[in-house]
């Protein structure tokens, strides 16, 4: 298994209120339950990080994120491993990859998973957080895999209402850009558009707001957990294959305003 490791409601918590604990050592504290995050770099896993943070009840070790390798970015959303990790060096938690081949099997999918759930286990960690918001078969699936480590899985934002969820992305002060849709969802023109009233306006009432049924996945590049925004840009637009539409992300010399 390829994998690489870089250390990296109330009104919004910046990151240095969420982490005000940790730079006040001589003060007694409850000791937090150490977790992984499945991180996607989107708007669901930011959120979910956001949550966790918020609660004060964790500490989130590690991100773990899936990247194909014959692209070197994101599986599934298509963006660049240099953008997942400048957000990792922003949060100020390490990075984990889980190398996956194109057209990645089941079998080899999970083969490598047990391998990376055995090191957390074996780390101490017995819980996984996953950004997933209703879909049962999903939560499902990775219940099962998580109890055959020895693991459970958190769902921070389990069954939350998805138009109030990005709606409160949005008024917490995040930022994010469609990096892929599904052209038989919603329309080929969406990616690259930034996330805010606008798009939600503009999207089909079939759509789910949040994404959920894979209309859309995102970049996050700012938000109140991230020390700083990414310097990033919209780039060229990339039909991989006839059904999924990209924005190549790129980075930018600096982050607009």
């Amino acid at each position: 298994m390829a994998t690489r490791v870089e250390i990296g409601s109330p009104a919004p918590q910046t990151i240095a209120s969420i982490h005000a604990d940790q730079e006040r050592g001589s003060r007694k504290r409850p000791v937090k339950e150490r977790v992984v995050l499945s991180w996607s770099g989107g708007k669901d896993s930011a959120m979910a990080a956001y949550q966790l943070l918020a609660s004060r009840k964790y500490e989130i070790t590690e991100l773990l994120t899936t990247v194909t390798e014959e692209f070197d970015r994101i599986s599934m959303h298509g963006v660049r491993r240099e953008l997942l990790e400048q957000q990792a060096e922003y949060l100020g938690i390490p990075l984990r990859i889980m190398m996956n081949p194109k057209d990645c099997t089941n079998e080899i999918y999970e083969a490598r998973m047990r391998g990376t759930l055995g090191y957390f286990k074996a780390q101490g960690i017995t819980k996984m957080a996953f950004g997933d918001l209703f879909l049962q078969d999903v939560k499902q699936y990775r219940d099962e895999r998580l109890a055959q480590a020895g693991m459970t899985g958190l769902y921070p934002l389990w069954m939350r209402d998805t138009d109030e969820l990005v709606r409160t992305f949005i008024g917490l002060g995040f930022k994010a850009i469609l990096a892929c849709v599904d052209t038989e969802a919603i329309d080929a023109s969406f990616a690259g558009r930034e996330i805010d009233h606008a798009l939600l306006a503009d999207l089909p009432a079939s759509a789910d707001p949040c994404g959920e049924y894979g209309e859309y996945h995102s970049f996050v590049y700012a938000g109140p957990i991230f020390k700083q925004a990414i310097a990033r840009k919209a780039g060229e637009s990339i039909r991989r294959t006839p059904r999924f539409n990209y924005c190549d992300i790129v980075r930018a010399t600096t982050a607009s305003r």
